[in-house]
Parts: structure tokens; sequence; C-alpha cells
């Protein structure tokens, strides 16, 4: 089993809400603690002079209480700032013995805005339209500013996060400020998509990277342009700063030097205590992963098990967070006999751990077990994500082979066909991949986990990091105790081997539905699989797009395919219990050549598509038989569910 590394995340939790008063920074080195007496003692006022013992009784100077609240807001700003730079510098510090940055431009960005500059260039006549078109929005722009200083009511503004406090629209000033960084913004990134001579992929690089470059401008994320940020400053004298720069400080701290944002209160959440509850036992354990039997929920199960590969890039448990919204749980529930394949978080020794590691010693080793430990002679299957991937070559391999162990199988947002599989095609580049090579060489063979997960954060960059970055810095708040974002930020290893043939066969060659990938020397050929299929998609995921999954869904040419859209996205999309009445999701007993053809087509429910994922499973699941108990059978219990490999930090 993989050792628990060192985790510099398993700190005290910082309370929630707002201080009340001026908080000390935690001791760092002698050399901070000197500078910040320093600064306080040339931020604080001159001690008072010496009064007759009745002075206490003598009314207070007008403007006392002002001077005070202005002492108080020096004093606190002075904290403030030291604590940023004697952080910053501790950071500076940490990494001066690191080897520097591998690429000054790990993304090739710069070519592709080569690119598209020289089109616009070549074009006179369209960057005088654009400019034309930019003047004509600031002219609507202060000609609305104008009409509303004179008393019209102001037009409703674009629905946007980033600016819901009402001063955004109440304010004037911040109102101008608002509107104008939108319509910059807005025509800066249209300029860019308005490019017609330039490789798609190149131009997708080119608008990503620019859509990333205008959300970092977002007045919002400042703290002299962000009203809300400014009113809690004032509110609280400075100390929502203070209490910002702690955060901050603590974020650099837990990163080792790199900025390392918090998006939850991370100690308040313990693997196999308060997330990851569900009842169960490890019934196997090897280099690869530990197998996982849940206990029964009902005294009658269905004969056929089920047998769960999550993703080998995240860990299991998003499945099991809370009781309430625990699929593992409702699936118990349901009848069925529940096996989950816990993946290790792999350290150096798995390094050329590769496809054929992963399916001979994972996937077909996983099946044996569960068959063994439930007296079945089939099971069916689950594939989460890039696991689904893995399973739906796995199922072609097995059917050449004539191994029909796997009666039925699903696919919770997984791609097989990356033709269409969305903004991560852009980091798949052989420019970057070899950056990611290298990176992972430095370290021995694995792929950091912070490495993804800041991969995944700048597909939704307002979402998963600015707006985290005006709360948790400029506000001074502290993060929510959520166990979704908990989940998110405990990330896994991967192994080079592996990681750099999914990257260049799958989303470089698209070669799983290409007829080029082998495993071992056998071909994989979709085609050849022919059990029924039951695919989910979500309508807004951005990790599996909707179209890249029923592109996927359609490359079993011989299979009998259900297919089912979800609304929200990759994660709750999937994780949607009926029991929350949230959502929607579209059922299509067709599956026309494009998905625009299958909505159109389609029928709208309400809630979940649990239940009619539910019944496609039960009749594909055997009799009725006694329940099955995780410690009577053939493979005795190791340890309770969740086991020890999800509760591996990396």
């Amino acid at each position: 089993m993989a050792k628990r590394p060192a985790d510099t995340a398993d700190k005290p939790a910082r309370k929630a809400g707002r201080p009340t008063s001026p908080k000390a920074s935690r001791p760092r080195a002698a050399a901070k603690a000197k500078a910040t007496r320093e600064a306080e003692s040339q931020a604080a006022p001159p001690p008072p002079s010496e009064k007759p013992a009745d002075a206490s009784t003598q009314a207070p100077e007008p403007g006392f209480d002002q001077r005070q609240l202005i002492e108080t807001l020096s004093l606190n700003l002075a904290k403030a700032a030291m604590t940023a730079q004697s952080a910053i510098a501790e950071a500076a510090l940490s990494q001066a013995d690191r080897p520097a940055a591998l690429s000054p431009d790990p993304f090739n960005v710069a070519p592709a805005m080569t690119s598209v500059m020289t089109s616009l260039a070549a074009r006179p006549e369209k960057l005088f339209q654009a400019q034309a078109d930019l003047f004509g929005r600031y002219m609507d722009l202060w000609a609305s500013t104008a009409r509303q200083a004179a008393g019209e009511a102001p037009t409703p503004a674009p629905a946007d996060k980033r600016f819901k406090d009402p001063a955004w629209s109440e304010n004037p000033m911040f109102d101008v400020m608002r509107r104008s960084y939108l319509v910059t913004s807005d025509w800066m990134n249209g300029l860019v998509s308005s490019v017609e001579d330039v490789d798609p992929r190149v131009k997708r690089r080119a608008e990503f990277f620019t859509k990333l470059l205008t959300d970092a401008f977002s007045p919002a994320n400042f703290l002299a342009s962000n009203p809300a940020a400014l009113k809690a400053l004032a509110e609280t004298s400075g100390e929502s700063l203070v209490q910002g720069m702690q955060n901050f400080a603590a974020d650099l701290e837990r990163g080792q030097g790199k900025l390392k944002i918090s998006q939850a209160d991370y100690g308040r959440f313990t693997v196999g205590e308060n997330v990851a509850t569900a009842p169960g036992q490890v019934v196997w354990r090897d280099e690869l992963f530990e197998l996982i039997q849940y206990d029964a929920a009902t005294d009658k199960q269905r004969a056929i098990p089920l047998l769960i590969f999550p993703p080998w890039i995240n860990k299991f448990y998003i499945m099991d967070l809370q009781p309430a919204n625990s699929l593992i749980r409702w699936l118990s529930a349901q009848g069925f006999t529940v096996f989950v394949c816990s993946w290790v978080n792999p350290d150096k020794d798995k390094a050329e751990f590769g496809f054929p590691e992963y399916l001979e010693k994972g996937i077909y080793r996983c099946v044996d077990k569960a068959l063994e430990q439930s007296g079945a002679k089939q099971l069916n299957a689950v594939g989460y994500c890039i696991g689904g991937t893995l399973l739906g070559a796995a199922l072609a391999h097995m059917a050449a082979r004539k191994d029909k162990r796997i009666g039925a199988a699903t696919f919770f947002a997984a791609q097989h066909d990356f033709a269409e599989a969305g903004d991560l095609l852009l980091f798949t580049d052989e420019h970057w991949l070899e950056q990611v090579e290298q990176q992972m060489d430095a370290a021995g063979g694995v792929l950091p986990g912070a490495a993804m997960a800041e991969t995944f954060n700048a597909l939704r960059a307002n979402d998963l990091i600015w707006s985290f970055f005006v709360s948790n810095y400029l506000m001074g708040k502290a993060p929510p105790a959520f166990d979704l974002l908990f989940w998110n930020a405990d990330q896994t290893r991967m192994p080079k081997a592996l990681h750099m043939d999914y990257l260049r066969s799958m989303y470089g060659k698209n070669a799983l539905t290409q007829g080029l990938f082998e495993i071992g020397g056998e071909p994989i050929d979709l085609t050849k699989v022919t059990i029924p299929l039951y695919f989910q998609a979500s309508r807004e995921d951005h990790i599996a797009p909707m179209n890249s999954v029923y592109r996927s869904a359609r490359a079993f040419t011989n299979a009998a395919v259900t297919l089912t859209l979800a609304g929200s996205g990759h994660i709750a999309g999937v994780i949607n219990p009926p029991s929350a009445n949230k959502y929607q999701h579209w059922i299509n007993d067709a599956l026309p050549e494009t998905l625009e053809e299958w909505r159109a087509g389609a029928a709208e429910q309400p809630g979940s598509w649990w239940g009619h994922w539910g019944e496609w499973l039960h009749s594909r699941s055997g009799d009725w038989i006694a329940a099955r108990d995780p410690s009577k059978g053939p493979m005795k219990p190791i340890e309770p569910a969740p086991g020890s490999y999800v509760k591996v930090k990396s």
C-alpha cells in the first residue's frame, strides 16, 4: 500500500465568520515578528500624556471616536500589509532552491495569439469596424449613464455572479465601472472569436486564454474597485483585510510557497467519519486497488451484483459524500449488491503502470474478486468519467476474448470519442504535453495531484478561482464547510505511463474510435461490444461535454444503447438524488445521428435520472435472492469501508 505522505492540509479549521477584533498573525520567523512589531509601532498612535486623576469624568474631545476609528483602520492596514509582505517573502525563500519554471509559456499561448493578431492585421477593415463598434458601445454607455444621472431607471444588467452585490448597480461610479468592464471584455473576446482563417484549435486556444485574461482583470478582483470588499473594510475598521491576508499567508504556507487557494474548510471533514460513511467492508487489497463490498440495506438483493469503477483521477467518495446524496447508499436501498473499486493513490513505484496494468491488474482482477465474493457468474459494471473510458476499452478487449463476465455496463459522464472533448483539448497539444512529461519526470514519474486540480479550476476560473480569491482574501471570510469542495481538493497522483498514453492517444489522436488503440497488443474495437449499455451525459458538463458523450454512445454501433441527458454539470448532473427534487433529465429511446436530433425528440422529465437508470438496471440484474453479507463471503473483511487507499493524501 502507498505510504501516506506528510500532509500540510490537515490543520485546525479556521473559524467561520468575519472577525470582530484585530488578530495577530501566527508567528513564523523571528525576522517576520520583528518586522511586524516595527510596523505596528510606526502605525500606532503615540501614547497619551498623563492626565489628572479625575480625567475619566471629563467628556471626550469632539471627534474622539472618529480618530479612534481612523487609528484602528491605519493599524489594521499596516498589519495586513506586513502579513502579506512577510508571506510573500517566505514563499520566495521557500521557492529559491527549486528549479525555475520549465517554460514561460507552458500552454503555448504566444504562437496562438500571434496567429490571431496576424490575421487581424491582414484585414485592416475588420480592425476599423471593431474599433468603431467599441466606440459605439462606449457612446451608448455614456448616454445611458447620463440618462440615469437625470433620474431615468437603469437598464437591468446581465446576470453575473461577480456583480451580485447591489452596490454594483446602485452606486453610479461602480455601475459605470462594471458596465465599462463588461463592454470591453465582451468586445475583446468577440474580436478574437471573429478571426476566420486560423486553425480552429489555435483559435480556440487564443479564445480560451483571452477569456482567462479578461476574467482576471474584472474590477471585482481588486480591493479598490470592489464595493462589497470596501464596505467590509469600512465596517470592520480594516479587520476583514487583516483576516484576508492571514488567509492568504495560510494558503501560501499550505502550498509550500505556491498559492493554493482554499475552496473549503478542510478541517471540518474527515474521510470515514463525516464523508464516505456508507457501511461496508474492504474484502480485497493489492498494489493497485481495494475492493469494497457495501452492506445490504434490504432483505433481498438482485442476483447480479454491481461493480463501480470510479476515475483514478479523483477519489470514489464523490458517490458517498453524505447519507442524503450517497449514490452508493441509494443503490443498496434499491436492492443491489454494490462493489466499488477504490484505486490506490499511486506513487513513484507505479510510474510505469499503463493501460495494460490498469486493465489486467485493475478491471480484470477486480471483476474476478467481485464474482468470487458474491458467488455470481456475471456482474454489471459502471464506469465514471475516465474510469468509463477504461471500462469501454475493457469491454471491447473482453469481447475479442469472448469474455462474458460483464453482462451490462453504465457510463457516467464518460468519453470514448474525443473529437469534441471541449476545452481540455487545449491542454493536449504536443508543446504542453512535453511540459507535463518534464513535470512528471521531476516528480519521480507521477503527476502531482495539484497539477490536474489547477487545470480543472482553469476551466471554470470565475467559479473555482476568482470567487474564492475575493471571498477569502479581499473579504476576509473563512472558506465554507462544503463537502463537495473538500472532495474536489482531495486530488490523486497519476502514473506517467498511463497519463501520457491517455492524453496522447485519447485527446491527441482520438485513437479509441479510430481503431488505432491497442492494449497489450490487442486492437481495441468498440464495435465488437454487444452487451446493453446505458450512457448518462450532463447538459452543462465542461469536462465531458454532452456532445462528446453522445458521440461516444454512438461509437458502440452493435450494442443496445440507452442515453439519458441530465441537467447541471459534471458532478451535480451525476450526483442528484431523487429526494433533492433538483434539475431535470431528458430521455429518448432513439439514437439519431446528432445530439440536436436526439434532443428535439427527447421528453423532459422533472428531477433526478436515477429512477430511470434504476429501472433499466433492475431489468438486467437477475432474480431476487437473500441479501449478501460482506463479512460472510469467501474473502474475509480486511477493514471497514471506506478503506485505507482513499485516505492517502497527495
